[in-house]
């Protein structure tokens, strides 16, 4: 078992966990997931697709910031790269900074309570 570690939380992170797992980390409430240039370039190339589509089909503006799109999935929300049965992640490879640093939120240092409730990979350090 590899788990990841970061200063300032007193929990660890189990990524093995992932494969399992139906992606709470990618729906529940509303939320945004902010994305930058090189994150959408990245994102169009695994996709075959230029970034004024991209931006356009799965983008929402927030001031001068844009974030990933949700969808509405009867009780919650959703990010719009969940795919299929499983509701796996359709652009892991390239997905933005800030799922790869989840668990390790700002909001979680002081909530793990909600940490745990979200993720089955949180481990108590």
């Amino acid at each position: 078992m590899n788990i990841i570690e970061k200063a300032g939380f007193d929990f660890g992170f189990d990524p093995g966990t992932c494969t399992d797992c139906p992606s709470h980390c990618c729906r529940g409430q509303s939320g945004r997931i902010w994305v930058n240039q090189q994150e959408i370039l990245q994102i169009c190339n695994s996709l075959n697709m230029n970034a004024i589509d991209f931006i356009q089909k799965h983008t929402d503006r927030t001031g001068n910031r844009l974030s990933i799109k949700e969808r509405h999935s009867g009780h919650d929300f959703e990010c719009v790269f969940l795919e299929g049965a499983q509701k796996k992640c359709s652009i892991y490879e390239v997905r933005p900074t800030q799922c790869r640093q989840f668990p390790f939120w700002n909001y979680f240092r002081k909530h793990k309570d909600q940490a745990i409730k979200e993720c089955p990979g949180i481990r108590e350090l």
